[in-house]
């Protein structure tokens, strides 16, 4: 068996509809397993292939999202290419799609009327808010999302000490931590309702909320939003102080907390009836952060550093993530593939998980906008007269 054939997904093929973020992260993820990942997109083409970063027309966050895939090109307005979608649904197994609920039923291609053409069709929808429900017809994207979760406050929180209170502007997160969550979530989902139909013989419509994903991520806001708790002014980790910067400090555990203790040796801290407890410890962490910045603050970044990690104390300094990228542990484990598009090659993030078992592949390549439309119609048993009236 070759290393191609030996991926987890092989054999495994999709019809991915999914545009922008959420779904195409799902459906490239199943590309770098093996899967046969059949991408459709408008004649305009997907919104991210015209994002920056732009080199020579080619946009690298679409290549990132979509490398590995095929693409064709189909206009779902004309009831030829719904005939034709209805011919390739014969032969795949999965389907994505994050469009709005309620558009692809108007197409005609919601899932009762794709399991009509293949009854052991995974069908995987992700939307904001999930396909039913009073919310499930809201527009959404990742940063409204976040807002209506709650995420954002709870960011600010974290940052600040407080919620926004007043006129001041609220928090802003500017990194798609919805689109990313709702699309691992639709992964396991999908490949869970996979396995279930080696089961019994059948598919089913796997329903993935961006809303219901982010929320799941709040884990200590949902429980504190159930009950009267009172919130201590700074959460038990975040930056320290240090000569020449900051150090992030994670103390989780007990553990942790004595071997902190040690390193900045202030055994002393373990008996103070201010923080030998973790429930006096978490109300009074304030004044704990001002005894330790009177340590680390004689440190440099690297000094503090080096003396936690001495000790087993989780920890970092701050970098950006140009310096984060040339970590040595980047290297080792190959954290970055290349890709390559019509503009040359360049770097991406490799799926975060191996196999002991079987090889995972991103890409190498990103397709042109239709590159494989005849082929893949050709597979699917279109004749050269249907394949050249859908290009018209």
């Amino acid at each position: 068996m070759t290393e191609a054939n030996n991926r987890p997904l092989h054999g495994v093929r999709v019809l991915d509809f999914s545009t922008t973020i959420a779904g195409p992260h799902c459906t490239r993820l199943l590309a770098d397993m093996g899967a046969d990942v059949i991408k459709i997109e408008s004649p305009e083409g997907d919104l991210m292939r015209s994002r920056p970063v732009q080199r020579d027309g080619a946009g690298t966050m679409f290549g990132q999202l979509n490398a590995g895939k095929r693409c064709i090109v189909l206009d779902l307005k004309k009831p030829e290419a719904i005939a034709a979608v209805k011919a390739l649904v014969k032969t795949v197994d999965i389907v994505v799609e994050n469009y709005r609920p309620g558009v692809m039923k108007r197409l005609g291609l919601d899932y009762p009327e794709l399991a009509k053409v293949n009854p052991k069709i995974v069908y995987g929808a992700i939307s904001g808010y999930g396909q039913t429900g009073p919310a499930a017809g809201r527009p959404a994207y990742a940063p409204v999302i976040h807002a209506s979760t709650g995420y954002d406050m709870a960011h600010l929180f974290y940052q600040q000490g407080r919620y926004h209170q007043g006129s001041g502007r609220p928090d802003n997160c500017g990194i798609f931590v919805a689109d990313y969550a709702s699309g691992a979530y639709a992964l396991g989902g999908i490949l869970a309702a996979l396995h279930q139909r080696h089961v019994t013989g059948k598919g089913q419509m796997v329903d993935v909320s961006m809303f219901e994903a982010l929320v799941g991520m709040l884990l200590g806001e949902v429980n504190r939003a159930q009950f009267d708790f009172e919130m201590p002014s700074r959460p038990m980790y975040g930056p320290v102080e240090a000569r020449d910067g900051y150090v992030m400090l994670a103390t989780a555990s007990e553990r942790t907390f004595q071997d902190m203790a040690t390193a900045a040796g202030r055994r002393d801290w373990l008996t103070d009836p201010r923080f030998e407890k973790y429930a006096d410890r978490r109300m009074n962490w304030d004044k704990f952060v001002d005894e330790f910045e009177a340590w680390s603050r004689t440190l440099t970044v690297k000094e503090c550093v080096a003396a936690l990690e001495k000790h087993g104390v989780p920890c970092s300094p701050y970098l950006t993530v140009t310096e984060a990228l040339k970590d040595a542990q980047v290297e080792h484990r190959g954290s970055l593939c290349t890709i390559e598009d019509s503009a040359g090659s360049y770097k991406s993030p490799a799926p975060p998980f191996r196999f002991s078992g079987s090889p995972v592949q991103s890409g190498p390549k990103v397709a042109e906008l239709g590159e494989h439309t005849k082929s893949v119609l050709k597979e699917a048993g279109l004749s050269e007269a249907e394949i050249k009236a859908l290009a018209k």
